[in-house]
């Protein structure tokens, strides 16, 4: 059976519907830096998302190829993720400035992917679908003390959940650490085009000290 990190790192990707404090482990990721607003028809965020997927499914089908990977497993594709910013913003994401938000869309890679592997898994995309892949970079993140929650509605409801999370932190004597090095977070578990939008299920997470 294929390995599933929603279901095996629970703690990490289906948290409750009321905030929790978190130590977050260093990961690695596939990931593609853009800006402008999500929603945007042929914007950079949703090609971005075409790229994370190319490399991610190129790495879990190398299995059927000639490559072998050392220490490969089976894997379910981990959720499309992001980490998100804008200038002059320091508690979060103002919805209303959609266009000038700044994103690193990422896709978490399995343990067993190094940067060799990465480079590998990039140019065997790039050969198979004939695109340009040079925006897509492996990088690590280490999120430390963060406050979660999981967010059910609306993308523009979420400064209800972000205002419960930091609510909470501070009772508990935390405060927010956003900065440039450490970003608001979501982790996307429904697909927009095939669920309502006050059914969405999002991870949201913000760094604490």
């Amino acid at each position: 059976m294929a390995f599933d990190y929603k279901k095996e790192y629970k703690e990490f990707y289906l948290p409750k519907s009321k905030p929790s404090v978190l130590t977050v482990p260093k990961m690695n990721y596939i990931a593609v830096r853009g800006k402008g607003d999500p929603n945007a028809e042929d914007g950079e965020y949703k090609r971005s998302i075409g790229l994370l997927y190319g490399v991610a499914f190129t790495v879990k089908m190398s299995k059927m190829g000639d490559h072998r990977i050392d220490g490969y497993f089976d894997f379910v594709v981990p959720p499309l993720e992001g980490f998100w910013k804008q200038e002059g913003i320091e508690s979060g994401i103002d919805y209303s400035r959609k266009d000038d938000l700044e994103f690193i869309s990422v896709i978490r890679l399995p343990e067993f992917v190094t940067k060799a592997e990465f480079e590998w898994a990039v140019s065997e995309a790039e050969r198979k679908k004939k695109t340009d892949f040079s925006r897509v970079e492996f990088l690590t993140v280490d999120e430390g003390l963060c406050v979660q929650c999981m967010h059910i509605g609306s993308y523009d409801s979420e400064p209800e959940t972000t205002a419960l999370m930091h609510e909470y932190m501070s009772s508990r004597g935390y405060s927010l650490d956003l900065n440039e090095n450490r970003l608001h977070h979501e982790i996307y578990l429904s697909d927009p085009r095939k669920c309502a939008p006050e059914k969405l299920r999002t991870v949201i997470r913000h760094p604490i000290k």
